[in-house]
């Protein structure tokens, strides 16, 4: 451990000095806007960014409460206590778990060398990383479900990596960047956290996890990896039979769940893959149009416009 960091960590910060001066409770304010304790990004998260690092207040106990976001806490020093989906967790040094935006948890205070980390991220983050991660293992179906929130399923995956060397070092390699941030510090975050993701995935045989299971959640999780897999030829038809649904009744529960059609999502994201494909290659447009899925260019023309606000065209000038 770098003796020097956790020095820093270890200070005090107003908001601590506040709580110890004042025996404080939680400054709701600080956290939400709303009624409810959902705690919102935008309090920490300008609106460019998708992924921040914070350190955990100590001294005060925080009631149940929800995020609009997936948060990761890692324990760089200590431990941390908490009940999350009603059941105790001691989170302890180098461990770390996963939770998305639907889950309540709530949280005993900290001493003052229980250094805990919290990882704030924007569930669209994972857009720019799911297409690197295999499919149909714990992480990805995580991270898959989180990104459509209405389907309102808590889940947590609790890593017990203390011992794993390679997401400890990532880990610290993040944790340096926000602590002495430089021009790329933002981009070093993301291409960490994408690690992250991948070592969890294989390290997958140290999780505990918790999930409000549903037969809807699972049928939404199973199209949307279907739509991930097949985006070129999918059709809602084939999906049904392989779920052994009706495409009518699929159909419902696809739009209940995520608040989009199956054909909206299958367009989201083939859009999703032509851009990458413009950026990333040479390919001639009528090639990326074909290998997504359209056979219509003027068509594909005025959704990618409707989407990214330029034609193709202008989009791969101006990357």
């Amino acid at each position: 451990m770098n003796q020097e960091l956790l020095n820093e960590l270890l200070q005090i910060t107003d908001e601590e000095k506040s709580i110890l001066e004042q025996q404080a409770k939680v400054s709701k304010e600080l956290y939400t806007s709303k009624t409810n304790f959902i705690i919102e990004s935008e309090k920490f998260l300008s609106k460019e960014k998708m992924i921040m690092v914070r350190q955990h207040t100590r001294f005060v106990d925080f009631p149940l409460h929800k995020h609009d976001y997936i948060e990761v806490n890692y324990v760089y020093n200590g431990k941390l206590e908490q009940t999350v989906g009603g059941k105790p967790i001691i989170l302890k040094k180098g461990e770390l778990l996963l939770l998305n935006q639907h889950i309540e948890h709530e949280i005993k205070a900290c001493a003052k060398e229980d250094i805990v980390i919290n990882f704030i991220i924007r569930p669209a983050f994972f857009d720019f990383i799911f297409s690197y991660l295999s499919s149909g293992n714990i992480v990805s179906d995580f991270l898959l479900s989180s990104l459509y929130n209405n389907t309102q399923n808590g889940q947590f995956l609790y890593f017990k990596v203390s011992e794993v060397e390679g997401i400890q070092d990532l880990i610290r390699k993040m944790i340096h960047e926000i602590m002495y941030p430089t021009t790329f510090s933002e981009s070093a975050i993301k291409l960490y956290m994408g690690l992250v993701m991948i070592e969890l995935i294989k390290n997958s045989d140290r999780v505990e996890r918790k999930e409000e299971a549903s037969i809807t959640h699972y049928m939404v999780v199973e199209s949307l990896k279907y739509i991930e897999e097949h985006y070129k030829e999918a059709s809602l038809y084939e999906l049904a039979e392989q779920l052994n649904q009706s495409h009518y009744g699929l159909s419902k529960k696809i739009k209940k769940a995520t608040s989009r059609t199956f054909k909206d999502l299958l367009q989201e994201r083939r859009l999703g893959k032509a851009k990458e494909l413009l950026e990333g290659t040479d390919l001639p447009i009528a090639s990326i149009v074909e290998q997504v899925g359209y056979d219509n260019i003027s068509y594909f023309y005025r959704i990618f416009k409707g989407k990214f606000g330029q034609t193709p065209k202008e989009f791969r000038a101006n990357k």
